[in-house]
């Protein structure tokens, strides 16, 4: 009998909160590898893996910590780049009913402290990158902070080492206090920053039930393994990152670290990643150096060919285009792109190629998952179905049957914190608005063609959703990125683009070319580009960079921003 389209795949939990998510996987993965940590001491290169038990004793024994400064049901801030530390902060608080505060380490330091300010923290986790902002912040008087804590050795403030070594000798005394912790699943255990392109991010409450339905959700139709590796690339303190790294350590499969943009190529070859959670920047990046590579060795023609065939042989993909699977590490087999839309192109080739390419959805008020492609269906340039237990549903159709996305479940959250305005904006009949417009196709595939408030309104009537000319002008292979607007003129709105132009490419193909051939190269690309569309949609204005935009952490153009830049908003 065909199994039908709809059907989820895997048995799957249904957890209530993130300690039977981490108990339960400590209880099937004791002795597998939960994180790879790298050393470096003396130009030396060292590895250390922590298991499953490992990592579940050094959260009860910073919890233990936690607990005897009095932290129990406190709010607890973490700001730190992505390491084994805050995978530890993150869970200990949680699993010890308290609240986390994650906040953005690339923030500037007043935003710091206005986010400390309006979160109220009784305690700050920190690593010696962000020491000097702590001591600014420390010294200032309308600040409430209790509790310092730096996860290294540092005289001035207490040491997360310590307060671990104390908790476990507490534990070693007979303490159990924070291991027997009981867990309210439904009050608030988190609260989380937006990544919102606005000024001023909202801050959404999640409790343990919204992160844990997620997870469970996800299980029923992802294809992790226990032997999975993943590079932990999403910054933690984005829902998209901290679920991410839970969602992993539900399957039994390892968390490593990135060195930086720079090496990924070389992190994917080093840690054997199987598994990547990227942004469509990133993910899009590594596929223009394979197709960079493959020109360099006048290979073009032979993979467009190989690529066709090797859809009428899918197993032999892998085999086929090992040389390209070698550039990427030689083990990589799924790739989970989030956070914005992933090119239509780059999602068919490495499809085509043998690496599994997922685009999912979601918000940080979703916790963060709503929709994904799974492991048997996918359609180009959709986000697939809602996850088990999600409904969606469209707000506002319009003729082209486009509407407001909506989404209703155990996953979206309690509301934003201190915000009734917001949460009367944003919730409608029982159900969240996400503010993305979207259609949803006969076979119930679901596609965003843009943000609401992004769309531009011609005074002709016509709507331009910016987003579906940015990925056409992204092609470009001058152009790095870009940003669709609509510059005022006379009661009308002239739609134009700010660019940012590669100045590699330009070195490498147009050595002689200043400011002026440039603008006048890329000009003549978008009057190319122009032909192609319909006359309302052509682009009449354009202002050239090679500096890059302002974005949020999961690499959203921040629209208001630039504007502001320009003089325009």
């Amino acid at each position: 009998m065909k199994k039908k389209r709809d059907e989820y795949f895997f048995e799957y939990p249904d957890f209530n909160n993130i300690k039977e998510i981490v108990y339960d996987s400590v209880g099937k993965y004791a002795n597998n590898t939960a994180f790879i940590l790298k050393n470096k001491i003396n130009n030396e290169t060292t590895y250390t893996n922590k298991t499953f038990a490992d990592f579940l004793e050094d959260v009860n024994n910073f919890g233990s910590g936690l607990y005897n400064l009095n932290m129990q049901n406190k709010r607890i801030a973490i700001i730190s780049k992505n390491r084994y530390e805050w995978a530890v902060s993150f869970t200990a608080v949680l699993l010890g009913n308290m609240v986390a505060v994650p906040l953005d380490k690339g923030l500037t330091e007043i935003e710091i402290e206005n986010s400390i300010k309006r979160t109220n923290p009784e305690a700050i986790i920190f690593d010696n990158g962000m020491e000097e902002v702590i001591s600014k912040i420390k010294d200032k008087k309308d600040i409430n902070i209790k509790e310092y804590i730096c996860m290294e050795e540092n005289y001035k403030y207490k040491s997360m080492g310590a307060i671990s070594e104390l908790g476990r000798n507490l534990r070693l005394s007979g303490n159990k206090e924070f291991e027997n912790a009981e867990i309210d699943s439904e009050k608030t255990s988190e609260l989380c920053f937006t990544s919102g392109t606005s000024s001023e991010s909202k801050i959404v409450e999640l409790s343990h039930r919204n992160i844990a339905f997620d997870i469970s959700a996800m299980h029923a139709t992802e294809d992790f393994r226990e032997t999975d590796v993943n590079l932990a690339f999403l910054p933690f303190h984005h829902t998209f990152g901290s679920t991410g790294f839970l969602y992993i350590l539900s399957y039994g499969a390892a968390t490593a670290f990135p060195d930086g943009l720079r090496y990924i190529s070389q992190n994917l070859k080093e840690y054997g990643v199987s598994v990547f959670i990227g942004v469509p920047l990133l993910i899009e990046s590594m596929y223009k150096k394979i197709v960079k590579e493959i020109k360099k060795q006048g290979k073009a023609k032979t993979i467009s060919i190989a690529r066709k065939l090797t859809n009428l042989v899918p197993s032999q993909k892998r085999k086929i285009f090992k040389p390209i699977i070698d550039q990427l590490g030689g083990k990589l087999r799924l790739i989970i792109s989030g956070a914005a839309g992933l090119d239509k192109d780059v999602w068919k080739a490495f499809n085509e190629m043998g690496i599994k390419i997922i685009q999912g959805y979601g918000l940080t008020e979703a916790a963060p998952v709503v929709a994904a492609e799974n492991m048997r269906y996918g359609k180009k340039g959709s986000i697939g179905f809602p996850l088990k237990g999600i409904e969606v549903k469209l707000f506002d159709k319009n003729k082209l049957g486009i509407g407001e996305l909506a989404v209703k479940g155990p996953n979206v959250m309690k509301g934003y914190y201190e915000n009734e305005e917001a949460n009367r904006e944003t919730f409608r009949d029982g159900w969240l608005l996400t503010g993305d417009l979207a259609y949803i196709d006969k076979e119930g595939f679901i596609f965003i063609t843009g943000r609401k408030k992004n769309v531009i309104v011609l005074k002709n009537g016509k709507n331009v959703y910016p987003e579906e000319l940015e990925k056409l002008v992204n092609k470009i292979p001058l152009v790095k990125e870009s940003m669709i607007f609509g510059m005022p003129k006379e009661g009308d709105v002239v739609l134009s683009v700010k660019l940012q132009y590669d100045e590699d490419y330009i070195k490498t193909n147009y050595p002689k070319a200043d400011e002026k051939d440039i603008n006048k190269i890329l000009w003549d690309k978008i009057k190319e580009l122009n032909k192609s569309l319909p006359t309302y949609k052509y682009i009449k204005n354009m202002v050239i960079t090679k500096e890059d935009f302002i974005k949020t952490t999961t690499a959203k153009i921040k629209r208001y921003e630039e504007m502001k830049k320009m003089s325009y908003a």
